[in-house]
């Protein structure tokens, strides 16, 4: 059974319009142990994440009455519960959108039900990682970190981060002068290295854009040409 720090079963809403594949997810996750309620449109998904209060939504993108990037946008104006999008095979465009609206990661269809088990456990663990072990604060130049309650600072301004927001800006925060390449921040924040390197970027764009004051000219996040990123 996944549990949360709780010790109740991690809830996934899962949002998809497809009789079939709906089932079989469903299926699949309840039988790796969570608890799984399913919405077949756009409006009801927003309903049942109200009143279920899910951990992780599984949300496609085509959907019907509100499609999917309508519904992320909505949810991630006021939550950052974990989202992880399902898109067709060939639409970049789709991918792109959805991790600018603020979701956490994608999975392309037609897909294998354990490459989706294996990218929401890495979000659940995640999720699940207690920050006892970290310094409760990284304090830098009209930059601060607040990790327990996951706050970030610029200025006297709050950032409203996305919870892979979060993850990264913590993950280079923490780590002050150390070259982070693309896939070692796949590995750290999204649990694998096995996707697009290009979901880095568009997260690293959107976190810059948070904390940065001129994010053409980042104070913070810097990029290390041919490699990837480092936080100085």
């Amino acid at each position: 059974m996944v549990q949360s720090i709780q010790g109740a079963a991690r809830k996934i809403l899962l949002v998809d319009d497809e009789p079939s594949l709906q089932k079989m997810l469903q299926h699949v996750l309840e039988r790796e142990g969570f608890q799984v309620q399913v919405a077949a449109d756009g409006e009801a998904a927003l309903e049942q994440f109200e009143s279920f209060e899910p951990h992780l939504i599984i949300l496609d993108i085509m959907l019907p009455k509100l499609d999917g990037t309508e519904v992320c946008r909505r949810i991630r104006s006021k939550s950052d519960v974990p989202i992880l999008m399902l898109t067709a095979k060939d639409d970049e465009v789709d991918r792109v959108v959805g991790l600018e609206l603020g979701a956490d990661d994608y999975v392309t269809k037609p897909f294998a039900s354990r490459e989706l088990v294996a990218r929401v456990r890495a979000i659940m663990r995640r999720t699940s990682v207690s920050s006892e072990q970290k310094p409760d604060e990284l304090v830098y130049d009209g930059l601060r970190v607040n990790l327990p309650s996951r706050r970030v600072m610029v200025g006297d301004k709050e950032a409203d981060l996305t919870y892979t927001e979060f993850e990264l800006l913590a993950a280079l925060a923490s780590n002050p002068g150390r070259v982070f390449s693309r896939s070692a921040l796949l590995r750290q924040v999204w649990g694998d290295e096995f996707r697009d390197e290009r979901t880095v970027d568009v997260h690293i764009r959107h976190l810059r854009e948070k904390i940065e004051r001129d994010p053409r000219n980042p104070e913070f996040i810097h990029t290390a040409r041919g490699v990837g990123y480092v936080f100085r």
